[in-house]
């Protein structure tokens, strides 16, 4: 019962901070959102286990796969903050969160070997509570956050070139989506 009330409350508070987003199916918000949804739903899943067998195999690859999301996440908007020039007010998507936006492209710190290192932050979040009780009913929210980071991804970077314009588009030439080298 406790997770139903858990799932509805973090519902409500991810749909007040989605909203302008979720008024626009192809925006990153709007994705973005529903991979937020999956990963409350896997916590959910496996909150119960947390902390259960500490030193198990995949309570160890959980645990690295948490605290490795922290370095995305704070590099990132480290980053943004710093190199960004945020604006109140942006053309283009008027539903970015403050610290999206963003009026000069971010090329420097994590953001020269990766595009997305928030959206990283969060698969690697997604990937550390999935293996806090890896198992099939754990493995679809998984899966569908996975998908959804990659749809917000693709959307985001539509909304840069957009934006941002050819210089957006050589930036993506030079850089990886999410794993540095990699992918």
């Amino acid at each position: 019962m406790y997770r139903w009330i858990g799932f509805g409350l973090g519902s409500i508070v991810l749909t007040a901070v989605s909203w302008k987003s979720l008024r626009r199916p192809g925006a990153h918000g709007f994705h973005r959102f529903f991979a937020w949804e999956s990963i409350l739903a896997l916590f959910l899943i496996n909150v119960t286990y947390w902390f259960h067998d500490p030193f198990s195999w995949n309570q160890l690859i959980a645990w690295t796969l948490l605290v490795l999301s922290l370095i995305p996440l704070f590099l990132g908007i480290h980053d943004l903050r710093m190199h960004g020039r945020p604006a109140d007010q942006r053309q283009g998507d008027p539903s970015l969160l403050t610290f999206e936006k963003t009026t000069r492209l971010v090329t420097e710190g994590i953001y020269h070997y990766i595009r997305h290192p928030l959206y990283s932050s969060l698969l690697l979040l997604t990937w550390g509570i999935f293996f806090k009780a890896p198992g099939i009913v754990a493995l679809l929210p998984a899966l569908m956050s996975s998908f959804f980071l990659w749809r917000t991804a693709k959307a985001d970077e539509a909304e840069c070139i957009h934006f941002f314009g050819q210089d957006y588009a050589e930036y993506m030439e030079r850089t990886k989506r999410f794993v540095p080298y990699l992918f």
